[in-house]
């Protein structure tokens, strides 16, 4: 079988090259290739950064909105060369929807300034050679690319487009700050105003989470309780937008806004009627009248970005418990050894800290006591430790704390007011310092530590005792009693 190449022609040329909009151009540049060629002929144009199938022909199932870095299309369209695999399954990036494809051909649309604005693409189980389909591609989607040209370029994305582009982002965003910038840059793109803001809370405690766009400093400002009526209002009532000019109509109840220089406001709620969220603003200072699609596309992506909200809220969360202590809240081991193998020789000293006969207290008082002996005995140390050093929990009733110094003495200071804190709840520690010191692994550092904790063990505990190179200690720090029955 052989391309008729002068009835392919006349095909591109009286129905391609004349076609009244983009859409149409597609679908009579499928027609014609499919009356020439078996398989699945398709046409796909870049449309926010995805390639989207505008018309299709030959199977009952073809790809849409196909990443620009996916498959022999992503490839073709990203270098612009057009691609003719002879056997599929030796190119990695062919990407396998039907069952029997041998070959596929895959040919660029150029634009007005001669970069890619899509692909024309075939996939096939025989027909003619290759060279011959290679050919009829390429000129199919120079016609194609022409008409697209002069009609405009590609069509934009509609509301829906854009929302499920923005909505796919939000899927990915890791934290809350990149949830709500990403929400806030769908908003914008989605109503064409030109600023958005995010309030949380409800009542006094209503505030701007993130605001972005020229109005952001005016929306961060605006007036708490004007914004708590607001959400309170679209949270149990629906969305609000505005209809106009205010100056010539009623903006009763908005003047702080609209004296600002807001013309345009869409409120849409997040969250439900009765839990705790918050309202989505998007506003402007020219006067549009919104339509009431674009509310709706806002609300669907205030939806999402609610549940994408609570998915990073509850990783934070779970990562916490997984990495924390749950009766004192401090970093657990595993934290601990993170933080230890980032310590600096000479400048980070680790202090073991033991509390002294802690066994005897759960024996005569049990756990319940004992546990509110270390959450309260955790308070006090935490107290006296600076904001750069750092507490954990390693065992029952064995702790360590990360301190950066710029000596050894400072460290053991350090290590003494722990002693004293101790003392002032009525407990008794004993804590062993060491330096790490330059080439020393954080474990020998923490088992020079150790060492020096079970020398104060050994000499009466609570008490300090800084450990030297080669676990020599020097003499014991012990700070005058203050308390009576400990020993």
């Amino acid at each position: 079988m052989s391309i008729d190449q002068g009835r392919l022609t006349d095909a591109l040329t009286t129905t391609v090259a004349t076609a009244p909009s983009v859409p149409d151009a597609c679908q009579a540049t499928v027609t014609a290739l499919a009356d020439q060629l078996s398989g699945t002929v398709a046409v796909l144009l870049d449309l926010g950064g995805r390639l989207r199938c505008f018309a299709a022909a030959g199977a009952w199932q073809v790809f849409d909105g196909v990443p620009a870095d996916a498959g022999v299309v992503g490839r073709v369209f990203r270098t612009g060369t057009t691609a003719a695999v002879a056997d599929v399954r030796s190119d990695p990036d062919y990407i396998p929807l039907g069952p029997g494809v041998v070959n596929e051909v895959c040919a660029p649309v150029p634009g007005a300034n001669g970069t890619p604005v899509g692909v024309v693409n075939i996939e096939s189980t025989n027909g003619p050679p290759l060279a011959e389909v290679r050919a009829a591609l390429e000129q199919s989607a120079q016609v194609l690319g022409a008409r697209v040209a002069a009609l405009g370029g590609v069509p934009r994305e509609n509301g829906g487009q854009r929302l499920l582009r923005h909505a796919l982002a939000l899927s990915s965003a890791t934290d809350e700050p990149e949830v709500l910038d990403r929400c806030l840059e769908a908003a914008r793109d989605i109503s064409g105003l030109s600023s958005a803001a995010i309030a949380m809370g409800s009542g006094p405690d209503i505030h701007v989470s993130a605001a972005r766009g020229p109005l952001a400093g005016l929306l961060v400002m605006a007036d708490r309780n004007a914004l708590a009526l607001l959400a309170a209002r679209t949270r149990r009532h629906g969305s609000t937008y505005s209809l106009g000019d205010p100056a010539a109509l009623d903006a009763r109840g908005f003047e702080r806004l609209t004296a600002a220089g807001i013309r345009t406001m869409i409120a849409v709620p997040v969250g439900g009627r009765h839990d705790d969220g918050g309202v989505l603003l998007v506003v402007d200072h020219k006067v549009v009248r919104p339509g009431t699609g674009t509310v709706s596309l806002l609300e669907l992506l205030a939806a999402q970005s609610l549940v994408c909200l609570e998915r990073v809220r509850l990783v934070v969360q779970l990562r916490l418990r997984a990495s924390s202590d749950p009766l004192t809240g401090l970093g657990h081991h595993g934290r601990f050894t993170e933080r230890l193998t980032r310590a600096r020789p000479a400048h980070t000293a680790v202090l073991a800290i033991d509390v002294d006969q802690f066994k005897a207290v759960n024996d005569t008082y049990g756990h319940q006591e004992g546990d509110r002996l270390l959450v309260e005995l955790v308070r006090a140390l935490q107290s006296t430790l600076r904001a750069e050093d750092d507490l954990y929990r390693i065992g029952g009733d064995e702790f360590a704390a990360v301190v950066e110094v710029g000596h050894d003495s400072e460290a053991l200071a350090v290590a003494e007011r722990l002693v004293g804190a101790a003392r002032r709840v009525g407990r008794t520690i004993s804590v062993g310092v060491a330096l790490r010191e330059a080439g020393e692994t954080a474990e020998n550092t923490l088992r020079r530590a150790d060492d020096a904790l079970y020398a104060v063990k050994r000499s009466g505990r609570d008490g300090a005792r800084l450990a030297e190179p080669g676990t020599v200690a020097q003499p014991l720090m012990v700070l005058p009693p203050t308390i009576t029955g400990t020993g």
